[in-house]
């Protein structure tokens, strides 16, 4: 089986053309599809997780490669691959993404970069429930700044409408802001 190469960070910010389009007429008959039927629009998505060992977790979704996670060196992982809340920026990121080129495209705006940068701020010192535990403890992030670079033919407005609306609309920034009922049963 051959195999190319994924792009470098450089490579790709390097890249003037405009960015591979998507369907527009597809993207209208969905709008249209869940405006008629909000109900429909309604699905569970699924995932199953399975460690390797240590910290190095693979993530299985529907017939994909697995996505890896594992953990840094400074938090007794082997540096293999993202760790969990550096995966959750890297959702909310390709979330974002995801968004501004469906608002670009819905609007006829030519994109020719994407880029989204993310930092959050985590406190670490709970150590998964083993370390600092006090009551009043915040477990996860308390912030996270997003900074979005949009490239193409729309004007500053439009580009600042597209990450206005594209960040109200983000399923995974309203699951940052949002209080999500999670809960976990041993099998």
């Amino acid at each position: 089986m051959t195999t190319t190469a994924e792009p470098t960070r450089e490579q790709l910010q390097a890249e003037t053309a405009v960015l591979r389009p998507i369907d527009c007429r597809g993207l209208n008959s969905l709008a249209d599809k869940n405006k008629a039927n909000p109900e429909g629009g309604k699905v569970t998505l699924r995932a199953t997780t399975i460690t390797e060992g240590q910290f190095r977790n693979l993530t299985f979704i529907r017939d994909l490669q697995p996505v890896v996670i594992d953990e840094p060196p400074h938090l007794l992982g082997e540096n293999t691959a993202p760790n969990p809340s550096e995966a959750v920026l890297a959702a909310l990121g390709a979330c974002m993404a995801v968004g501004f080129m469906a608002n670009a495209s819905f609007h006829g705006i030519d994109l020719t970069q994407i880029k989204v940068e993310m930092e959050g701020d985590i406190d670490v010192s709970a150590v998964w429930g083993l370390g600092d535990v006090p009551d009043d403890k915040v477990a996860g992030f308390t912030a996270v700044r997003l900074k979005a670079t949009l490239e193409g033919n729309g004007t500053r407005e439009q580009m600042e409408e597209i990450v206005r609306h594209a960040t109200r609309w983000s399923p995974v920034a309203s699951t940052l802001r949002n209080n999500v009922q999670v809960t976990a049963t041993l099998v």
